[in-house]
């Protein structure tokens, strides 16, 4: 693999003159020689004073900060200047607030320093904690190799992370993984694209391009922000009075089409500048649920989604898929834009990794996340909306439900057999237990139903946008609310009788 230097990549991703360096320089002289000789050595090889140069620029026309590994200069090691270096850098970005942007390659700390730049890594942290708790965006692009403290620190709390193609990236270095256990690290498992499978790494893309996936998750944060970067051409579509469906049953078969538009569809119809992300960001995954930063009627939102298609008997929604829920309503969080929920599934799983998992506990912590949520929140009734896979996404500010949506504490069917015990009566359950939109909307506890004409699967780009027309209207509605009311209200129309 072909090693960029520290100022080549800087020069790749960064708008041409932007640049303004931060670095004083290094003047301390070890007393170690043999460490002293290293270090002009290393000087003398990259024309850099330290394993790392930060500074500022612009991306895209974003104001950023960056922080750059070079990997000649000691293989990016971390001794006490670099550390020092790096935490005053990123304080500077949140004082000036700045979105920070980290491009580590580095094998760790530095060793010829033992123990004091180990600890480094907790400045380091401590100083990229305070970052993200202004609600500035902290990205961090993983390049070949990055190993060691440097991985276990700052190189893994990204609000998104991408990685370098091929790229090794690790906590152990497969060198010293060999020298002490005296085999090699099984390949693959310390490789970029594994790690995106895996949920530790969103997306994997050349340097080449990493200027656009900034200019994208910026975007979006600043627009989530600031309403005066709302666009103003928005989502706009005319709403009938929704028709409603003949009986509740016809509404669940009509949920349960495979061609019905789902939350990809939706998303591809009415967001721009989408950046999907992948897992838990520490090691769990679920291609049954859509995290993503979008531009929503202009406005930048943290969308989570079931996806209905991607969920089959035996790999339906379970724990992993729920802490990747968390996921994306900590992102919101952190960077203080709104929340879109997406429901669509055939319910959760059942089985004895979800139980031993903890199903049930990552249901009452999504509950429990979503009720104190310090933003906006849109919840969407798209299609299926069984048990409590549904019922964990479902507290916001606004629901908007779709003609044919539902929301039961079990399919039909699953309440027939508990009733009645047989699926017989599934559509007489469907009609007695209220699940309809227009019967949730009745009693309040949606705020508005999209019309499907009569059926979304039959008009999946019109159905869409007039949805997307719905969840800007409700975004906007929330933006006109006070504060306090918002969370009262959200707190308290869900408990109704």
């Amino acid at each position: 693999m072909t090693r960029r230097s520290a100022v080549e990549v800087r020069d790749l991703i960064v708008d041409p003159g932007s640049w303004v360096g931060w670095d004083e320089p290094v003047t301390t002289i070890p007393a170690d020689a043999d460490y002293a000789d290293d270090l002009r050595g290393a000087r003398e090889k990259t024309g850099l004073d330290e394993s790392l140069m930060t500074g500022a620029a612009t991306v895209r026309g974003h104001r950023v900060a960056l922080v750059v590994s070079e990997f000649g200069f000691l293989a990016g090691s971390i001794g006490a200047d670099a550390g020092a270096r790096m935490t005053a850098a990123i304080r500077r970005a949140t004082a000036e607030g700045r979105a920070l942007v980290a491009l580590p390659a580095s094998g760790g700390t530095r060793m010829q320093e033992g123990t004091a730049a180990f600890l480094q890594m907790v400045g380091i942290t401590a100083a990229v904690v305070e970052h993200k708790a202004a609600h500035l965006p902290y990205l961090v692009y993983l390049r070949h190799p990055t190993t060691g403290g440097v991985f276990a620190s700052w190189g893994s709390l990204g609000h998104v992370t991408l990685a370098e193609p091929g790229a090794l990236i690790g906590f152990l270095g497969p060198r010293v993984y060999e020298g002490l256990y005296g085999e090699a690290f099984p390949d693959g498992v310390q490789q970029a694209e594994n790690l995106r499978v895996q949920g530790l790494v969103d997306i994997v893309t050349p340097v080449d391009n990493l200027a656009e996936f900034v200019d994208a998750i910026l975007r979006v944060h600043r627009a989530g922000i600031d309403p005066a970067e709302i666009d103003t051409a928005t989502i706009t579509s005319a709403s009938d009075t929704p028709t409603t469906p003949a009986t509740t049953w016809d509404a669940v078969i009509a949920s349960r089409r495979e061609d019905r538009p789902g939350v990809r569809d939706l998303v591809r119809a009415v967001a721009d500048d989408v950046v999907n992300l992948s897992g838990t960001g520490e090691g769990e995954s679920d291609r049954g649920l859509l995290v993503a930063m979008v531009r929503l009627g202009g406005r930048g939102v943290v969308v989570i989604g079931q996806d209905r298609r991607m969920q089959k008997p035996g790999s339906l929604l379970g724990p992993s898929a729920l802490r990747v829920a968390r996921r994306g309503m900590q992102l919101a969080a952190d960077l203080d834009i709104p929340l879109v929920t997406v429901i669509d599934t055939p319910g959760a799983e059942l089985s004895k990794d979800a139980e031993e998992g903890g199903l049930a506990g990552e249901i009452a912590r999504c509950l429990a996340d979503l009720i104190a949520l310090p933003v906006p929140t849109v919840s969407v009734l798209l299609g299926e909306g069984a048990g409590g896979a549904a019922l964990a996404l479902m507290p916001a500010d606004r629901v908007v439900a779709a003609s044919n949506a539902w929301l039961s504490p079990l399919p039909p069917e699953g309440a027939s057999l508990i009733v009645h015990r047989d699926t017989d009566h599934a559509p007489e359950m469907a009609q007695s237990q209220g699940i309809g939109a227009q019967a949730l909307l009745d009693r309040g506890f949606v705020d508005v139903v999209v019309d499907e004409k009569p059926d979304a699967a039959d008009e999946p780009g019109p159905f869409c946008v007039r949805m997307g027309a719905a969840i800007v209207a409700a975004l906007g509605e929330i933006e006109r609310t006070d504060a306090a009311e918002v969370i009262r209200s959200r707190t308290e129309r869900f408990g109704r009788p």
